[in-house]
């Protein structure tokens, strides 16, 4: 441990609020990853802004983690500072309610909570992410969706902290939302809280749809396993699920990662996965696909790298 660093952060934060070689498997909804050597939980704006500048000030790589629901740790852990932005004591705000409905949430927040809140006051619009498990953050980060909504068809702006440390608010258009995507990954934004639009619908009809989607996700979907949710893009004209299973992989495993038997799109955490396990398994699996198909299946899931770094395929 880097004791004058510790001391740092501890003049920033209380002592619960760090945590020092922390296994990284207790925070992600995967199970697997090494220790970090701290992992910080952020109640605010300016505490985000003071463990950055403390981060850049000892040169200590830093990620920002939210539910940890898409990411997959290594299993020598992280080196550097860990940053979970925590729910805060009113995360959901009302900017104008009638015929529709403008509000503000906080990026710590669950996207499933935000979602139910808003389905079950009668507004439409948010059905399809009252099951996802990340965090508004993560899913404004990769403009997240199910069954055919995604979070580019409500979101108004996002506010996000830049590099300096200045609060900057993006439009619906500076953010760029595409499939999986958005104008947050590859810059040095955190995203701090989002603003959204829907119309009143019919209470009845909205809980019975999100009812309907959920029901839908329980059945379909590995939730009985760890998983990092749906591990591959799909790819263009095609379903990388369909395509796994097609190639005869349905169950296939490297140690105790395997693809799920239940939905060939996840790989799941079969008893202690390790991060090893898993990207030799998406490897195996694309290469075999791509053998078979000539298609290239991309990862959607984000592996993060001991020293810090981020690899994605």
């Amino acid at each position: 441990m880097d004791t004058l660093f510790y001391e740092r952060l501890k003049t920033l934060l209380k002592e619960e609020q760090i945590l020092v070689n922390e296994p990284l498997k207790a925070h992600t909804t995967f199970k697997i990853g090494g220790p970090a050597d701290y992992y910080v939980i952020a109640d605010d704006v300016d505490q985000v802004r003071q463990i950055i500048f403390c981060c850049k000030l000892a040169k200590m790589p830093y990620f920002i983690i939210g539910n940890g629901s898409n990411l997959l740790f290594a299993d020598e852990g992280y080196r550097g500072v860990i940053i979970r932005l925590a729910e805060s004591a009113h995360p959901v705000r009302v900017i104008a309610d009638g015929d529709s409905l403008e509000v503000e949430a906080d990026a710590g927040i669950l996207l499933s909570k935000f979602a139910n809140q808003v389905c079950k006051a009668g507004y439409t619009g948010f059905e399809f992410a009252t099951g996802i498990p990340g965090t508004l953050g993560g899913a404004v980060f990769m403009n997240a969706g199910a069954y055919g909504g995604e979070i580019k068809d409500c979101i108004i702006s996002a506010d996000v902290l830049d590099e300096t440390g200045k609060v900057v608010t993006l439009s619906k258009e500076e953010l760029k939302l595409g499939y999986r995507s958005s104008a947050i990954q590859g810059s040095n934004y955190i995203v701090l809280s989002a603003k959204f639009s829907f119309v009143r619908g019919d209470l009845e009809e909205i809980l019975e749809k999100s009812t309907d989607f959920n029901r839908q996700r329980r059945e379909k979907q590995p939730l009985e396993y760890p998983s990092a949710g749906s591990m591959f893009k799909r790819p263009v004209g095609y379903f990388a699920g369909k395509l796994i299973m097609d190639a005869g992989l349905r169950g296939y495993r490297v140690g105790d990662a395997m693809i799920s038997e239940k939905h060939c799109g996840f790989v799941v955490n079969a008893g202690n996965a390790t991060a090893k396990d898993v990207l030799q398994l998406i490897k195996e699996v694309q290469d075999i696909v791509f053998e078979k198909f000539g298609v290239k299946i991309e990862t959607e899931v984000r592996f993060i790298e001991e020293q810090g770094g981020c690899k994605s395929e």
